[in-house]
């Protein structure tokens, strides 16, 4: 392992597989089976799981990029099952949440960034060169496709698609797709929820739902009474409702035919 660094109080599971030039610094916790490529920088207070690729010249646990921080304390923490790519970009978290949180099982693409405080959740794929500002959330199943970038705060629901080239700048609610510029909603996310197990009159009672919120031009409040009083409860209803009534940015609109 030429040139490579490891400070003696990492602490590093079995079976880890290092390239050369790699710097891992104190205070950095990596699970059994993991493999790091050539270049990898992997700085203090980050937390790797189990089984994960991290590909070459990606850094992680860096500084925040963000001039409140002060230095304090904080983590980046990463699940099992991740592939990380070239030149990914993970900060850790300021004093707001105190870490950032990537789940288990993504597949993290070349050049993408995310920034400080991000909670993104499991099996979503972040395309090549995506930016995620500081304090995103993105659920889990989501599918993000390349050279997006996402502001601060935003919230990207469960099984959702972003196309590509995209800006998001509202909440994009759960099991959609969402396209254009402005970005708005043009669909349900089908194939993805089929590939999923969701039944087709899952999917048609998605459809029916959002169809009321985004395509019989109505204002929000009266769209979600009216889905609360026509629809049956079920939890796919319930997250959807709780999304758009919980979202502080406000939601994305529907696509005017």
């Amino acid at each position: 392992m030429k040139d490579t660094f490891i400070n003696k109080n990492a602490f590093l599971g079995n079976n880890i597989s290092i390239g050369n030039g790699v710097t891992i610094e104190q205070d950095v916790v990596i699970g059994n089976n993991t493999q790091i490529g050539n270049n990898v920088t992997i700085l203090k207070g980050s937390r790797i799981g189990e089984n994960c690729q991290i590909h070459s010249n990606a850094v992680l646990g860096g500084l925040p990029q963000d001039l409140k921080y002060k230095g304090e304390y904080t983590l980046l923490e990463i699940g099992d099952n991740n592939i990380i790519r070239e030149f990914v970009t993970i900060n850790k978290g300021t004093v707001s949440k105190g870490k950032t949180s990537i789940g288990n099982s993504n597949l993290i693409m070349s050049n993408a960034h995310i920034g400080h405080d991000c909670v993104i959740g499991s099996n979503s794929i972040i395309g090549f060169s995506v930016g995620i500002a500081g304090e995103v959330i993105v659920e889990d199943w989501v599918n993000i496709s390349g050279l997006t970038g996402i502001h601060q705060f935003s919230v990207v629901g469960e099984h959702a698609i972003i196309s590509g080239l995209s800006r998001v700048v509202k909440d994009v609610p759960p099991y959609v797709i969402a396209a254009h510029e402005p970005l708005r909603f043009v669909g349900v996310n089908t194939v993805g929820l089929k590939r999923r197990g969701f039944h087709s009159s899952k999917i048609d009672e998605l459809r029916a739902i959002y169809r009321v919120l985004f395509q019989e031009k109505r204002n929000t409040r009266f769209a979600l009474e009216l889905i609360a009083e026509k629809f049956q409860g079920t939890i796919e209803r319930d997250k959807i409702l709780n999304f758009v009534k919980q979202s502080k940015r406000g939601i994305i609109k529907g696509f005017e035919f």
